[in-house]
């Protein structure tokens, strides 16, 4: 297959599961499994085209953004928004900077993430069905302290399968936010993180890059911008009918049938 079109496919990929509580990183691990796309150079491609999704987040809310960053320290809206975000992006920028080449070396293997997917499945019916009242319904009604404790869950995405959007999503419903502001904040708060994550991952692997390396992530950055411009507008849309049962099926599906598959590659032959 042209190295061209998997890296569409890797796109599509990242942009269709960026967003939704299904981990992003876990299916562009067995994404990349299934179409040999393995290695340091494919590892810092992954990390590199949620750049690409994260920045179509930026476009879509590029008014709030605008209208925080201008009136951050004038406007205590403005300022809080600001703040929260800071608050909740600071635990997992702390414990990535630690654990970054632990988890680079040793969790991005596609056991990980399909174990990860099957228990987050489980975590998320469990959730939904045990949800506290909802006491904000805004995330503009957020105080720092939530924000905060949805930054310590975010931690748990360092897992690959375990989803960023998930555990943030999943979190902030445990503490009291309604689906729609969980969602929002989600996306608010995969700028910072996947920003600081990109660059630094950038700048680890700078030596392993090549010029053919970057006309790949080239297309596979675009096409994630693209597609991820789709599914945000339709997520938002979305939770505000639904919850996120079909989401936690999907993942426990999805992680039976990998490890299933990785067991029949991995069994030793009659």
């Amino acid at each position: 297959m042209p190295i061209w079109v998997v890296a569409v496919i890797m796109g599509l990929v990242e942009g269709a599961t960026e967003f939704i509580p299904v981990s992003s990183t876990g299916h562009l691990i067995l994404a990349g499994h299934i179409l040999g796309f393995e290695g340091p150079a494919e590892k810092t491609f992954d990390i590199v085209i949620q750049l690409g999704a994260i920045l179509a987040v930026c476009w879509i809310y590029r008014t709030r953004l605008i209208d925080a960053t201008v009136g951050f320290g004038r406007e205590p809206a403005a300022t809080r928004f600001a703040l929260n975000l800071l608050f909740a992006f600071l635990p997992a920028a702390v414990v990535g900077f630690f654990a970054h080449g632990f988890i680079k070396s040793v969790l991005f293997s596609p056991w990980v993430v399909a174990v990860a997917l099957v228990a987050g499945g489980v975590a998320i019916l469990v959730i939904e069905r045990n949800l506290p009242k909802m006491r904000i319904a805004s995330v503009d009604d957020m105080s720092y302290a939530t924000a905060f404790g949805i930054g310590l869950f975010q931690c748990l995405s360092m897992i690959p399968g375990v989803s960023r959007s998930g555990a943030t999503i999943m979190g902030a419903l445990l503490l009291g936010t309604g689906r729609v502001a969980a969602t929002e904040f989600s996306f608010f708060l995969a700028i910072p993180i996947m920003f600081a994550a990109t660059f630094y991952d950038l700048w680890k692997s700078r030596h392993e890059l090549v010029v053919d390396d970057v006309a790949t992530i080239a297309i596979g950055f675009v096409t994630a911008f693209v597609s991820s411009l789709v599914i945000v507008k339709w997520l938002i849309g979305f939770v505000s009918r639904h919850d996120f049962s079909v989401f936690a099926w999907y993942r426990i599906v999805v992680g039976l049938l990998g490890l299933a598959g990785l067991w029949l590659v991995s069994s030793p032959g009659p």
